[in-house]
């Protein structure tokens, strides 16, 4: 599993990014509070469909003020399909500008540091292996690559997070 996380992107799959980063960012909650456009790329490295998502995400305090609410919806395409497709995280701020984050149902998905502009998550999902690379990139725009490994899951998710308005 380890070789297959340390494969390269496919070329031409590079992210359209608009700024180069690392851009330390000292309070991740505050830098990410508001909405985003997010434009995704997905590859199925293993047989070799693509797919892509476009929508939007909202960080927005949820109902106890103490954390942020991360709803992320939008069009997925993939094998010819377009649906929409929704989700739900709690990022959980720390006193020292870092943040857990967890799913909607409240098991921990991962902490999040970006005070040196660049962090990397690991998360463990049954047989599989997710990790995570976030780069903010500039004030109003960062980037984040999930890749996939395990037993039936070869994939490698680039997302491009713009703020709006």
């Amino acid at each position: 599993m380890g070789s297959e996380l340390s494969r390269e992107r496919k070329p031409g799959r590079e992210r359209e990014g608009t700024a180069t980063g690392p851009h330390p960012v000292p309070d991740v909650a505050a830098y990410l509070s508001g909405r985003w456009s997010i434009e995704r790329t997905v590859d199925d490295l293993r047989n070799g469909a693509q797919g892509s998502f476009r929508g939007t995400a909202e960080f927005r305090p949820d109902a106890t003020g103490e954390a942020l609410l991360h709803h992320e919806e939008g069009q997925l395409t993939w094998g010819g399909t377009v649906r929409p497709v929704s989700r739900t995280l709690r990022l959980r701020p720390r006193p020292d500008g870092t943040a857990a984050v967890d799913f909607a149902d409240g098991r921990p998905f991962h902490d999040l540091d970006l005070r040196t502009g660049r962090w990397t998550a690991v998360h463990p999902c049954a047989a599989d292996r997710y990790e995570g690379t976030f780069t903010a990139v500039g004030p109003d725009e960062w980037h984040l690559e999930w890749r996939v490994g395990g037993p039936a899951k070869d994939q490698l998710l680039c997302s491009v997070y713009r703020r709006l308005g």
